[in-house]
């Protein structure tokens, strides 16, 4: 048995840079030290949108750039990207469906326990992860550190936390 920790979008954009918030900023440290805490397997998962981004469907309903694949903003935090030991899974959109497939991969090779997430944003990619890895892996508990995450506001986070509760997701405060 293995437990996953899954650390979303932890990028220099959502943190302080184009999107940044003051509350991405305080939970650095905290994904940091679950990261180097955690016994188990951890994949990072990297927004990732190419120079056009202005004209998908998400920038014209976020006219933000952010994260354009090979930009600084587009890099993982430093200080948790030289903990990372796997390749990240690159995601253009909130969800990916290749993280659920990378978790059946290893579920197959040694069942999961446990998968928890942790990062940015709490109401737009962590929330709709979660809900993948819950469609890929139904009977695997899921598992949010609401200290290791952020949203775009507070309310927003905390209404992505209640959804994900009611999704029969286990939220740690």
């Amino acid at each position: 048995m293995q437990n996953v920790l899954i650390v979303i979008d932890m990028q220099n954009d959502f943190i302080d840079g184009a999107l940044g918030t003051k509350e991405a900023v305080a939970i650095v440290d905290n994904v940091k030290k679950k990261i180097e805490e955690f016994d188990g397997t951890v994949l990072f998962t990297r927004d990732t949108h190419e120079s056009n981004y202005m004209e998908t469907q998400e920038g014209k309903n976020l006219p933000v750039p952010h994260c354009i694949r090979g930009t600084k903003g587009w890099e993982i935090r430093e200080e948790l990207d030289k903990l990372r030991k796997t390749i990240p899974i690159d995601k253009v959109t909130f969800g990916s469906s290749e993280l659920g497939k990378v978790l059946l991969d290893l579920n197959k090779e040694n069942e999961i326990e446990s998968i928890t997430f942790v990062g940015l944003c709490t109401d737009i990619c962590v929330i709709s992860n979660v809900m993948i890895a819950k469609a890929f892996l139904p009977e695997v508990p899921l598992i949010v550190d609401a200290k290791c995450c952020a949203g775009v506001s507070v309310e927003s986070h905390e209404n992505a936390l209640k959804a994900m509760e009611v999704c029969q997701v286990k939220i740690e405060r």
